[in-house]
Parts: C-alpha cells; structure tokens; sequence
C-alpha cells in the first residue's frame, strides 16, 4: 500500500508540473519579482501595482512561496529568492524564457500527443505555421526568442577552458546568430582571430555586439548559407546548438564544408550541443529533445549517431568534454589519408 501512495504522489507531482509552470510565467508576466525589488511586499500593494485582484496576488504567491521562488508572507512581507532574481528584468535574465514557454511554447505543448504521433512540429499545429516562419512575423517574439537563447548560453564563459584557441588561432563561428559565443572567445583569448558566418539579416545585430565587445578589427562578418559554403583557411570551426533542426543529410552537408574549408590537418570542428542517451537517460536532455518536436519539428541526437555523421564526412572524434546546462563540447578532427 506504501508503494501505491508514493505512486501516486509522484504522477501528482508530474502532471501539476504544468500548473507550477503558469504560475511562475503568471508572476513574471505580471512583473512581480520587479515589483518585489522595489519595495512592494505586501499582495496589498502588488496588486495595485500591477491591476490584477489582491485575493488572487496573494493565492499565486503562497504557492510560488511554497515552490521556493519568493519567501515570506503577507505579515512580514514577501522578498526575492536567487530563483526570483534570475527572472528580473535585466541583462542576461531568464524573463523573456519563462514569458516565450508560458505562452507560444505552452501552446505548443498542448499538441504533443498529435506532435507526437505525426512526428510533426505542435507550434505548427498550433499556430497554422512553422516557428521560424512566424518569428519572421511577429516581432516582439523574435526578440523574446534571441533573449530566450542568450539567457541559456550560460556555458560560453567555459569553452576557452575545454578549447585551445590561442596562438592566433582563426575562429570560424558557423551560424553564430549574435555573435555572443565569438566575442566570449576572443575576450578570453586576446591574440584569436575570428570570423561569424550567418544569413544575411542576423549581420547587424551581430556587427553591433562585437563591435561594442572585442572590436571589429579582430572580426570579419560573412553573410551567407552553412549548407552552401563556409569561409574557408579556419583553425577551428565552431557548430553551437545549430544542428537540432535538420536532418541527417544536411548535417553532414554541413560537416563536409567544414572539413573542406579547413586551413590543414591540425584544424578542428568544435560542436556545442546537447546530446540525449537512450540508455539511462536524464530528463532535461530528453526534455529538450521533445520540445524541439514541439516547436521546430527538430531532434536531439546521441553521441554515437552525431559520431556516426561525422564519420561520413571524413571526421573522427577526438575527446568530450561536458559543460554546464546539460551542454558537451565535441572535438573532431580531420581523418588523415591512410
């Protein structure tokens, strides 16, 4: 009988993960670990602050209380936790995440038993279109999105640590969308060199933060298609958290123009990604596997199957390395003729 009540307890915990979901996404939509920053600590004065009910304020905040991302209560008042801190509205915060999967991904996910047994992406069942597509329509999306992505690069500082890229070595950032990862490189590495490769409409955004960072004398921006063609004379070419939307046949596309590219034997191909276990696996990698389904259509791949295409187009593995966020560093080099 034990068992059946710890049974029970743990589907509970799992199917109100989504309840515990929305309700962080409700306070963060309402602005109130800001407003908490700021002096307001009672649901009194939350709610005045914000237009929502007072009764309904402070229902949200005994359980958000009790899920540990504020603390105190209404006699003593309610203050920020290092859970609630991440989420103010600042630089590097998780705001923007937590609002993009409290709704357009919350939405997605309402369609995974369809996602799932069509293999198709939900987002596109829910909203009539792919995700990128309605990126490129929706503004203010797009810019939660790029927030979303850049407040999970959390491992960027670390990739000097587990990479050599010193003795002017040329960094060649495929797909580096804002160019986040190249400027945390080259500010670590004073003597790198490197190069951003992206379409054509992420170069501004991508010029302005390496500019306002390392400088534009030490960086060449390249408009243009991975699956086409990649600067060539590159000592590393970098693949970050690019791969998850395409199939097999273009990935090693793109592995092929890397090697191409590369200036000789001594180059390396650098992939930063998650990559999930079918045996024993951990949540959060298959987590993210299943929400690509439900977004972009998208997949995580297993060390062995990405090992598999790099094979086919002439790499060879060399060593992994983990990073934070669940993230492995893999290193490829060129196969050397026999």
């Amino acid at each position: 009988m034990t068992e059946d009540v710890q049974a029970t307890r743990g589907v509970v915990d799992i199917i109100t993960g989504g309840w515990r979901a929305q309700a962080l996404y409700t306070a963060v939509k309402l602005g109130l670990p800001d407003h908490i920053e700021a002096g307001r600590t009672t649901s009194g004065e939350l709610a005045a602050a914000t237009g929502a009910d007072e009764r309904g304020v402070h229902r949200l905040l005994r359980l958000l209380v009790a899920m540990g991302v504020f603390e105190g209560s209404e006699s003593t008042g309610y203050r920020n936790t290092r859970i609630s801190a991440v989420l103010l509205d600042r630089p590097q915060s998780l705001r923007d995440m937590c609002l993009l999967y409290g709704e357009e991904f919350y939405s997605a996910w309402g369609y995974a038993h369809q996602a799932i047994s069509t293999a198709s992406s939900g987002f596109e069942a829910a909203f009539g279109e792919p995700f990128y597509e309605y990126l490129g329509q929706d503004a203010a999306t797009a810019r939660r999105f790029q927030h979303a992505m850049n407040a999970g690069n959390m491992f960027f500082h670390q990739v000097p640590e587990v990479f050599d890229f010193s003795s002017g070595k040329m960094i060649v950032d495929v797909g580096g969308g804002g160019g986040h990862l190249l400027a945390t490189i080259l500010g670590a590495v004073p003597d790198a060199r490197g190069t951003l490769l992206d379409r054509a409409h992420m170069m501004p955004k991508a010029r302005e933060h390496l500019a306002a960072t390392v400088g534009l004398e030490r960086v060449q921006l390249v408009g243009g298609d991975m699956f086409e063609d990649v600067p060539a004379g590159g000592d590393v070419y970098i693949l970050c958290r690019v791969l998850a939307g395409w199939d097999d046949d273009a990935v090693v596309q793109v592995f092929e123009n890397c090697r191409r590219a590369m200036a000789d034997s001594t180059s390396r191909l650098l992939i930063l990604d998650r990559f999930v276990e079918d045996e024993n696996p951990t949540v959060l990698p298959a987590l993210w596997d299943l929400h690509l389904l439900m977004t972009t259509g998208g997949e995580h791949r297993t060390l062995s199957r990405i090992t598999a295409l790099l094979n086919t187009a002439g790499l060879d593995v060399s060593r992994t390395t983990e990073l934070p966020m669940e993230t492995t560093a893999l290193i490829a080099a060129p196969r050397l003729p026999s």
